[in-house]
C-alpha cells in the first residue's frame, strides 16, 4: 500500500495533478489508520487491522447528509452507506455478543420478516441515522472491551452456522467483513461525490 502520487499528463504542464486511485482517501486520519504494529503481538496486530477497517467506514460516510449516506447504489441493488454501517453493526453483534458473550442479543436492523432490512433503507431521518451510527459505534465498543479483556485468542464458544469459533477467527473473519463491504464503501462514495481512495 502506497500513499497517494500525484503525475502531470506527459507534455501538461498547467493542467491539474491527477491523484493515484489506490492512494489514501484525502480526508484527516486517513493514513494514520495503517500507522500500528506490523510486527509483534498477534492480538494487537489483529485488533489493530480491524480498527484500520472500521476507520475506513468512518471516513468514507464522513460529511455526508443523511439523504446520501441512504442512496442506493444500482437498481437493483439496495447497497448503500448506512446499510453497511447497519449491516456492520449487526455483524459485530452477532459474533461478539451473541455468539463469543453468549448473550440474548437480537439482530437490530433485520428479522426474519424483513431479512434485508439493514440494506433496505431509502430516504431516512438524521435522528434514524445518528441511531443507526449510535448502535455501530456500542458494538464496537463491546467488541473491543471483549477484544480486549479475553485471556486469550483462543477463547471459544458455539456458532450455529460454523460450530467452534475461536476469537482469533472471529476478529480474522470481522476484519475480511469490513474489507469486502468497503470495498462496496469505495464505489458508493465515488458515485455520491467523486471521493476516491483507500
Amino acid at each position: 500500500m502506497t500513499n497517494a502520487t500525484t503525475a502531470k499528463t506527459p507534455g501538461d504542464s498547467a493542467g491539474p495533478a491527477r491523484v493515484r486511485r489506490a492512494g489514501f482517501l484525502q480526508a484527516a486520519g486517513s493514513e494514520e489508520r495503517f500507522n500500528g504494529p506490523a510486527t509483534g503481538d498477534e492480538r494487537a496486530l489483529i485488533t489493530d487491522m480491524l480498527a484500520a477497517q472500521r476507520t475506513t467506514l468512518l471516513l468514507k460516510c464522513a460529511g455526508l447528509e443523511p439523504e446520501l449516506l441512504s442512496r442506493r447504489s444500482v437498481d437493483p441493488s439496495t447497497l448503500s452507506l448506512l446499510g453497511l454501517v447497519r449491516h456492520l453493526a449487526d455483524a459485530e453483534r452477532r459474533w461478539f455478543r451473541r455468539v463469543l458473550a453468549q448473550e440474548d442479543a437480537p439482530a437490530l436492523f433485520f428479522s426474519e420478516a424483513e431479512p434485508d432490512g439493514d440494506f433496505d433503507v431509502e430516504a431516512i431521518s438524521p435522528q434514524e441515522v445518528a441511531e443507526s451510527w449510535e448502535a455501530w459505534r456500542s458494538e464496537v465498543a463491546f467488541a473491543e472491551r471483549f477484544a480486549a479483556e479475553a485471556p486469550d485468542l483462543d477463547v471459544e464458544a458455539e456458532d450455529e452456522w460454523r460450530g467452534r469459533v475461536s476469537l482469533r477467527w472471529v476478529l480474522i473473519h470481522m476484519i475480511e467483513e469490513y474489507a469486502r463491504h468497503n470495498g462496496h464503501a469505495d464505489l458508493l462514495r465515488e458515485r455520491i461525490d467523486g471521493a476516491t481512495g483507500m
